[in-house]
């Protein structure tokens, strides 16, 4: 039995979650993903997140990996003003359909762009997405929910974002061309294991988005690379083959 008056004592007001929806559908055209996304940011903002939700295939972000593509031949990018929205967001969460049992094609243009800012560095000399969390949705009628989450969630912490556990759900209805998540009669709203699912990750990342934040993030010490760069090796030991 749900216990509300614990969970209404939950309040996260000083977080803030950016969901990048990667589906191939332009707005306003119906997205099975978003179907998803909804439910996971109404916990959100039922307990005091400010969520902000972007449909990546509607911003004119160029392909490539580095910061403003602009500055490589491209007349238009979208992609600094993103990062922006990234950077202000203590979660990302990043979400997208299956196709041919991969992520989509937007979802690996976002993933290299984000690699792309990789290297810049935060106040503390730490890889600038330190002290951030990570998760993914992921949505489709075909094989490969855990491959693609993997990839993601993967991604997401070689770039510096720390993951909490069960960071993913997922919904697979029937093997294709069967009906997709919004579909009527899919199942897909009422499918209590993803239900289930999507409601822990949530939780997992609000629960690890407070403990960084209010803690001061990850500590400054053994992942600076300038320090490395100088010299410091944190304890590393001089291995001695002589």
């Amino acid at each position: 039995m749900a216990d509300n008056t614990a969970e209404q004592s939950w309040q996260f007001t000083d977080l803030r979650a950016l969901y990048i929806n990667c589906t191939l559908k332009r707005s306003p055209e119906l997205s099975h993903t978003q179907g998803l996304i909804d439910r996971s940011r109404a916990i959100m903002d039922a307990h005091g997140v400010t969520t902000e939700l972007i449909r990546a295939v509607d911003q004119d972000i160029a392909p490539g990996v580095y910061p403003d593509m602009t500055e490589h031949g491209w007349e238009s990018d979208a992609w600094p003003a993103l990062y922006e929205k990234v950077m202000a967001a203590d979660m990302l969460i990043l979400a997208g359909p299956i196709w041919l049992g991969d992520n989509s094609s937007v979802m690996k243009q976002v993933t290299e762009r984000l690699y792309g800012c990789s290297a810049i560095l935060n106040d503390a000399g730490q890889y600038a997405y330190y002290g951030r969390v990570g998760g993914c949705l992921i949505t489709g009628n075909e094989d490969g929910a855990k491959h693609c989450a993997m990839n993601i969630l993967y991604s997401l912490q070689h770039l510096g974002y720390t993951i909490p556990p069960q960071a993913d759900a997922a919904w697979l209805g029937e093997a294709g061309p069967g009906p997709s998540y919004l579909d009527p009669g899919s199942g897909g709203p009422d499918n209590d294991f993803t239900n289930r699912n999507t409601a822990f990750m949530t939780w997992n990342l609000l629960h690890l988005a407070a403990l960084l934040k209010r803690s001061g993030g990850i500590p400054a010490h053994g992942n600076q690379r300038a320090a490395w760069e100088a010299g410091c090796r944190f304890d590393y030991p001089n291995p001695d083959y002589r």
